[in-house]
């Protein structure tokens, strides 16, 4: 560690904000580049910076800018590693500012998670530095955060709800967000900094777009009106009133003296910008208008749409004439977005059919359709040079495509939902997106796909488990497969790949592993021999395995063609198919039956008595099942929740079973007599998840109202209500010691508490949704699982670790 923590305790308060102020730029100038690019490594000066209340994460990122001066190339102490690798530390502060921004304690975790992966001496010190800390903190022991380097530039939070639209201005100087909070974000592009909050509608705010002279924002509602912003002030301008329904599209055009709106109710209107006034308004043709976009010349009006609910249709119209040009087809969902080239040659559309079509406007013939997403196209955008196309999706990626050849150039991954909207800054740069989860993410278009991936499984990480030596961890993933690593995460051996895996837990013994799996199979897997199945049993017991297999693929198809079967067998009805119509719809209501049977059989939770001789399963149907390991047959049923049972644990003296529902209640049950004993109530939303204390003194719930509470197992009642995630809990999880609580939860973040004083004390933030979590023996190593397939390997620092 350097002195420079000390050194600047002893200084007054006005000679530390000179130093962290003026010093850097002050040793730039003087020519001593090796005592600059020494103190942008020193951790202290980090720290020291970020947090004082003058400076923050951003004007520490702007300290680094000082190495892009044109000046400091010319010093001879120019050194183009160390420039290097002072830029990727910049990149990975800039990465995780918005977590920074919230929480500064984050700092040691955010950059040893982002800068493991690289062996430069000045990281490799600066990581040295970090360890030394002596704080409690949660140190990464892997390098499972998104590097810098790659395309990803940095992430914007602040809204509460999903973001529908995105536009950046002409200038690239900002980025507006439109939000379902019902409010408009202005953002600073380059610092990521908030300018202002734009607050008036009264429903979701769906579409936004920005006059080319920079100087207004328009919106548009679902409260069926549009709103003009002046984009200096941030004050409302004027609203425009006149559609009956949801106003879904925007297009503004070339001189900015018209906006176009496109609506549920089957209209589009053309506004006059300059008087707030409608100038006239053109029919859709009995079709719900879910995009617009207008020709630089102001010539064609383009509108997406979709036909019933079924099909899309693409119209075009000439605005000078009033008359159609044409109507394309081919689409076998809504048209959801479109956008046109600047030199007025093609129009790009994007559909729920997960597909996007380029159409020549001349001529209205398709000139090629690109295929490579697996979800819905929900936007989609064109570099200013007519190069590129960059789409969006409910896929959770976006993708960029070559538009001459089109074929797919690369793919960006990154946001944890479904990517709602994108948009391009004129210079092509940067790539803006919006997200389902309230954030926008800022990328460089040029450096295209990301160079490192750290996903240790291909889909969401759904449990994890330490075995009982404590020397390594068990994760199961929704990719099917079972993985077990070294407690430092740093090498694995795949156990199996089968069927998505949903639940895993460990007998006392830590011999075996027992998995429930999307197939509806219980497995125990003998981890002391070949990891083959000791046996493996079918839940769904009316059908063989194959059979039930067939019908579970089968009905599950059910869900998709409710309203093409309701017009078949009215269609069959009244062309007199009496008995075909009656038949197909007995065939159709005992498909949908045996699916509700299919799903109602689900295990969601699981655990093993402290006996080792049964396995107790939480299921969809509210029972709880209590099951032999070694015969495979169901021992007895418990009932008495109202809803699906989502989690189980079981005291250790083997006495009690306790089980969380989503009826919002906790039921303690005695095992011996197989009756229950009494509930707890206190949650006001499902309980996801429960842990019991090692003395079992106390049970502690984490559940969807976002709290965690703690409750005296003894006397029945509530005793403490812990807060500080901000969404649904995911996991809580008790240290070996008894005194900390371990939650996870759908707000990205693992939270360490003290449990007699609850109080937070460690916290860090991963890239997506945290599903699950284990403590090892040591109480000091957590491992996490995320939705977007990372594991955390962490080691809570400041804690003694158990021997």
């Amino acid at each position: 560690m350097s002195n420079l923590r000390a050194w600047l305790a002893e200084k007054s308060s006005e000679e530390r904000e000179l130093f962290l102020s003026e010093v850097p730029r002050l040793w730039l100038e003087g020519g001593q580049v090796k005592k600059l690019c020494r103190l942008l490594t020193d951790f202290d000066f980090i720290e020291a910076k970020i947090n004082h209340p003058k400076f923050g994460v951003q004007a520490l990122i702007e300290d680094y800018d000082l190495i892009d001066d044109t000046e400091f190339l010319t010093y001879s102490e120019y050194d183009a590693q160390t420039v290097k690798a002072l830029r990727l530390i910049q990149g990975a502060l800039r990465l995780s500012a918005h977590i920074l921004n919230e929480d500064t304690k984050q700092l040691g975790g955010q950059l040893s998670g982002r800068l493991l992966h690289f062996d430069a001496p000045e990281i490799q010190g600066l990581l040295q530095q970090i360890s030394q800390t002596k704080i409690t903190w949660l140190r990464p022991l892997t390098a499972s955060l998104t590097p810098p380097g790659g395309a990803l530039v940095r992430t914007l939070t602040g809204h509460s709800h999903s973001v529908n639209a995105v536009a950046v201005t002409p200038d690239c100087k900002y980025v507006i967000s439109a939000s379902s909070d019902k409010t408009l974000k202005v953002w600073d592009l380059q610092s990521g900094k908030k300018k202002f909050t734009l607050s008036g509608h009264v429903g979701s705010v769906d579409a936004v777009a920005v006059t080319p002279d920079c100087q207004y924002v328009i919106s548009a509602s679902s409260d069926k009106t549009l709103k003009v912003w002046d984009l200096q002030s941030g004050k409302e301008k004027f609203t425009l009133s006149g559609h009956s329904d949801s106003v879904n599209a925007i297009a503004v055009t070339l001189r900015g003296k018209y906006v176009i709106s496109g609506s549920t109710d089957k209209t589009l209107k053309i506004w006059d910008l300059q008087s707030g006034k409608e100038k006239f308004t053109l029919s859709s043709q009995n079709l719900s208008v879910k995009a617009v976009a207008v020709t630089s010349d102001g010539k064609y009006l383009i509108f997406g749409s979709s036909y019933g609910s079924r099909f899309g249709i693409l119209k075009v119209w000439n605005l000078e004439s009033g008359e159609e040009k044409f109507t394309t087809s081919g689409y076998f969902d809504s048209v959801n977005a479109v956008t046109i080239t600047s030199d007025n040659k093609y129009v790009i559309s994007a559909s729920s059919d997960k597909t996007l079509k380029v159409w020549d406007l001349q001529s209205g013939e398709e000139k090629f359709t690109l295929n490579s997403h697996s979800y819905s196209v929900n936007a989609v955008t064109v570099t200013s040079d007519n190069k590129y196309v960059i789409s969006a999706s409910s896929d959770k990626t976006l993708k960029v495509w070559d538009l001459q050849s089109g074929k797919e150039k690369f793919t960006l991954n990154g946001h944890s939902y479904s990517v709602n909207a994108v948009t391009v800054s004129t210079d092509s740069k940067y790539v803006i997106s919006g997200s389902f989860d309230g954030t926008l993410k800022v990328w460089y278009l040029q450096f295209g796909e990301e160079k490192f991936t750290f996903k240790n499984h291909d889909n969401s990480v759904n449990a994890v488990t330490v075995t009982r030596d404590g020397k390594n961890v068990i994760s199961g993933s929704l990719d099917g497969t079972l993985k077990l690593w070294n407690l430092d995460g740093k090498q694995s051996y795949l156990l199996s790949k089968n069927s998505a895996i949903k639940a895993i837990t460990l007998t006392t013994d830590g011999n075996s592993l027992i998995t429930y799996s999307e197939d509806k199979n219980l497995n125990v897997i003998d981890l002391t021999q070949s990891q083959k199945p000791l046996f493996r049993k079918t839940l769904f017991r009316r059908f063989d395995v194959v059979f039930s297999l067939i019908l579970v693929k089968l009905f599950v198809f059910l869900k998709f063609i409710d309203e093409t079967f309701l017009s078949i067998f009215l269609y069959m009805l009244f062309h007199h198919y009496f008995t075909l119509s009656l038949v197909g719809l007995f065939l159709y209501l005992i498909g949908k039956i045996i699916l509700l049977f299919i799903e109602s059989s689900e295990v969601i939770s699981l655990t093993v008595t402290t006996d080792g001789k049964r396995i107790v399963t939480g299921c969809k149907d509210k029972s709880i099942k209590i099951w032999n390991i070694k015969n495979k047959k169901q021992i007895f049923t418990l009932r008495g929740h109202s809803e699906s049972v989502t989690a189980v644990a079981i005291t250790l003296n083997g006495k009690y079973l306790v089980s969380a529902s989503e009826d919002k209640t906790l039921k303690v049950w005695n095992l011996e007599t197989e009756k229950e004993c009494f509930t707890l109530t206190g949650h006001s939303a499902s309980v996801n998840t429960l842990a019991v204390t090692p003395d079992d003194k106390w049970i502690i719930s984490g559940s969807d109202d976002k709290t965690i509470k703690v409750w005296d197992l003894e006397n029945r009642k509530e005793i403490f209500n812990f807060r500080g995630h901000n969404k649904s809990i995911s996991t809580v999880t008790v240290t070996p010691c008894g005194k900390q609580v371990v939650s996870t939860s759908l707000d990205k973040t693992l939270q360490v508490w003290n449990l007699e004083s609850g109080e937070i004390i460690a916290s860090f933030t991963g890239e997506s949704e945290i599903k699950c979590c284990a403590v090892a023996s040591d109480g000091v190593t957590i491992v996490a699982g995320e939705e977007s397939g990372r594991l955390h390997f962490l080691r809570l620092k400041g804690i003694e670790a158990k021997p």
